[in-house]
């Protein structure tokens, strides 16, 4: 095959025919699927074969490739298909895939959208990428090697990940000579590995990527396989677009298109079912109805809507709806709620800290959430529950999670888009985690806010002031006991009613089964916050001396009081200084290494980013410090 053959697709060709190109594409249907398994399974080899074998490869990416496999080192005329795919640097020169590379390629039949994923269990969070919009999932296995770890990791992943359509590719069959018994072999221990986590069915094609064995056409070398050949069963495999099709009609609003007074619609991606004008329905999670009254798309006002396309729908009411909801049948709502068990594939290479705030981001709405200590972790090897406090880098694991406001949603199983999410990091903003919703949790509905007759507005009358709170943080040794201490003497002067939360007292009672690792740093902030809330309800000044000592959970504190309540006071003591004060002896414990976990010398200190005061203790004395805070309060 050269670059002059006709069969492939030159610039000048694409076009000339563009137009007819484009129109013969246009109503095929498309499969999204993902290539997995583990290092060196050949799964951009496999890729790079399809494109070449369906025509996908310009004229001079042709040349390119050939070029390339020659200084690469391929032997004889070969041609190495993988470096197709592997598009970094670091790949090409590795030998490995690092991200997940998308390709789009056609046949007469239809139309494709593969994901190649890495196979480095460090790679595992960009092969749960992938895999999140796949309808299928290819899953490679070196025929000399048999199922390995990473494996039994992605066909974890693909399964808990709701993809139904598995191919088990047994690939290298030209480097064990084709043998059937060692095919045989490897589709029997992979049986019984997935009867265990709950994969009913897979076809299996013995394959080679490199020299084209049953990626096309069946291959001669395998007269003992009467299957298909991988590429006509990726064009007939039917994919569920019609059970999404016949579910109770669901939208997350995406976007309120007001162009003019006239117009107010709402656009979004029709996730499941269908709607006509007319039909009732439901705003959730407010529960407002209404009925439609036009279908709106750029082709003009429509009769009907369907799963997956993107249409605006105008109502017959004037009722709230906003980005983030979700419009429903009114007959079949979804569920409302704001706490659920969930499952998490952990993504970060910082830890998960329960308790933490996270930006939780589903469909279109965003919103706070809060993630408890997991109910344990699952060994994808054994689907052993293991105990665990906290979920490391590709862990997976099952556990709570608590949501600022209630969320319409549906569990994962049932629908992708509004039971799958990701956790965001609210601080460096880095995506830390995917997940997937099981149900609701009962306390969720059967716990409800007790309306209470005295208000607390009544409460701060009664005490003729203003409620909030004095957050003061810093090192220890920086003053912060000192200077609380004063400032509350000072205010019971004044006779303001005040309460003091001092760090190491909360440690006696309420925080005394915590130490001082981050998670349970996070978990005595969060405490420490719920108190403050609950005493600013009853109208009191709350002062408080904590190292606290991440802007995460000082922000989460913030989040739980009104507006201009919360007066963070960064007491600023250089670490040299607050060292020699050292009145407790704890920085010479922890430079001995007597004492882990110590804010200053092994765990970091982040410095306020906008704190309402800052108190230099190298320029003011305690007293002085006291007044300036109290000047603050009480302007």
């Amino acid at each position: 095959m050269t670059t002059q053959d006709p069969i492939y697709k030159t610039d000048a060709l694409i076009a000339e025919n563009i137009d007819a190109y484009l129109e013969a594409h246009q109503h095929k249907s498309m499969l999204r699927f993902i290539t997995c398994g583990s290092v060196d399974d050949g799964k951009s080899t496999l890729i790079g074969r399809l494109l070449y074998d369906s025509k996908m490869i310009f004229e001079d990416q042709l040349a390119a490739l050939e070029a390339d496999s020659k200084r690469v080192g391929t032997q004889g005329q070969e041609i190495d298909f993988a470096l197709l795919v592997d598009g970094l640097a670091a790949e090409r020169e590795q030998g490995i895939t690092i991200d997940v590379a998308y390709r789009f390629f056609a046949t007469e039949k239809r139309k494709f959208i593969v994901a190649d994923t890495p196979g480095h269990e460090q790679y595992t969070r960009n092969m749960v990428t992938g895999a999140s919009t796949a309808d299928l999932a290819v899953i490679l296995i070196d025929a000399r090697k048999g199922v390995l770890t990473q494996t039994r990791r992605h066909s974890y992943l693909v399964q808990l990940l709701g993809i139904r359509h598995i191919v088990l590719a047994v690939n290298k069959m030209d480097l064990v000579d084709y043998d059937q018994a060692t095919f045989d072999r490897i589709v029997t221990e992979y049986r019984d590995y997935a009867a265990k986590i709950g994969i009913d069915s897979f076809t299996a094609i013995p394959i080679s990527g490199f020299k084209g064995d049953n990626i096309t056409a069946s291959s001669q070398n395998t007269p003992w396989y009467d299957g298909p050949a991988l590429l006509p069963f990726l064009e007939t495999v039917e994919v569920e677009d019609s059970s999404q099709q016949s579910a109770p009609f669901r939208m997350p609003v995406q976007w309120v298109n007001r162009p003019n007074l006239d117009f107010r619609g709402f656009a979004g991606l029709v996730a499941s079912g269908q709607v006509r004008p007319g039909d009732q329905v439901r705003v959730l999670p407010s529960g407002k109805t209404s009925t439609i009254a036009r279908i709106v798309s750029l082709e003009g006002d429509r009769d009907l809507a369907v799963a997956g396309e993107s249409v605006t729908l105008t109502l017959a009411d004037e009722i709230d709806c906003s980005r983030g909801q979700v419009i429903v049948a009114a007959q079949s709502p979804l569920e409302v709620a704001d706490q659920f068990e969930t499952t998490l594939v952990w993504m970060s290479e910082h830890e998960l800290l329960p308790g933490r705030t996270y930006w939780l981001k589903m469909g279109t709405q965003t919103i706070s959430a809060t993630v408890q200590a997991p109910k344990y972790e699952v060994n994808v090897n054994t689907q052993e529950h293991l105990a665990a406090k906290t979920l490391d880098l590709n862990a997976i694991g099952i556990a709570n999670i608590t949501t600022d406001r209630e969320i319409a949603f549906a569990p994962y199983a049932e629908n992708r888009d509004l039971g799958g999410f990701i956790l965001i990091d609210k601080i460096s903003n880095q995506t830390v985690a995917a997940g997937m919703i099981h149900f609701a949790l009962r306390r969720a509905q059967n716990i409800h806010w007790q309306a209470t007759d005295i208000s607390r507005d009544h409460h701060a009358s009664m005490k003729n002031q203003k409620p909030a709170v004095l957050w003061l943080t810093g090192l220890s040794g920086s003053g912060k006991s000192t200077i609380a201490n004063i400032v509350e003497r000072k205010l019971a002067r004044m006779n303001r009613h005040t309460f003091l939360l001092d760090g190491d007292n909360v440690r006696h009672g309420l925080n005394k089964d915590l130490g001082f690792t981050e998670a349970d740093r996070v978990e005595n902030i969060r405490r420490v916050g719920e108190v403050a809330k609950l005493m600013t309800d009853a109208g009191l000044i709350v002062i408080t001396a904590f190292i606290s000592p991440f802007r995460a959970e000082r922000d989460m504190v913030r989040s739980m009081m009104q507006p201009g309540e919360f007066i963070e006071v960064f007491v600023d003591t250089p670490l040299e200084v607050a060292e020699g004060r050292d009145v407790k002896g704890l920085y010479a414990k922890a430079r001995s290494g007597q004492l882990k976990n110590f804010t200053g010398i092994d765990s970091p200190y982040e410095v306020p980013n906008s704190a309402e005061l800052r108190i230099d203790t190298t320029q003011l004395t305690p007293d002085e410090a006291a007044d300036l805070i109290i000047a603050r309060l009480i302007p």
